[in-house]
């Protein structure tokens, strides 16, 4: 099943304008509370947000790669505590690949949006811009944003012929079977 969900799912940056249910939500929470954490220090917390006008300025955290959150009437802000996990970038990248297979086994689309190491336009890190806007606290780092939607697009899944095959190795650098 994981499989499936895998060779079907693609980033969706272009949403239906159709609320997602609550149950949905809740769905999606549940999920990214269960992501594995190294050592169980659990360093990553989520800012769920449905709120249009905050939507609209999380779209503005970067100068590129954002301004599709604006029309995504769901987004999930992935941030942690550095002080209670070196890995929590790690913790954070695998919360969210657990947010975007949960939204896929529901039939909604996302996409990841990177925050963190990028700038927004007033040349602060786009980090610290989101931060400010969702009154995180002091410490408080941001991974990235996830946007989530009904999709007003098809797209399939990649094909099994265009996988990068050739970067497969077996027991030893290099060598392929």
């Amino acid at each position: 099943m994981l499989l499936e969900l895998l060779q079907g799912r693609r980033s969706v940056r272009q949403f239906q304008a159709k609320a997602v249910e609550q149950e949905k939500v809740d769905y999606l929470v549940e999920a990214v509370l269960r992501s594995p954490s190294s050592r169980s220090l659990n360093p990553w917390e989520f800012v769920v947000v449905d709120d249009e006008k905050t939507l609209q300025a999380l779209a503005r955290a970067k100068t590129h790669g954002a301004a599709f959150v604006k029309n995504a009437p769901l987004a999930i802000v992935v941030c942690a505590d550095p002080e209670k996990c070196d890995v929590w970038v790690e913790d954070c990248s695998i919360a969210s690949i657990i947010l975007h297979l949960a939204a896929t086994e529901l039939g909604l689309g996302s996409c990841w949006v990177q925050i963190r190491l990028r700038q927004h336009e007033n040349g602060l890190p786009a980090s610290a811009f989101v931060a400010d806007l969702l009154g995180l606290r002091q410490g408080m780092e941001v991974e990235a944003v996830v946007a989530f939607g009904y999709p007003a697009e098809e797209k399939t899944g990649h094909g099994r012929d265009t996988l990068l095959w050739e970067r497969i190795s077996y027991n030893r650098y290099g060598d392929k079977r």
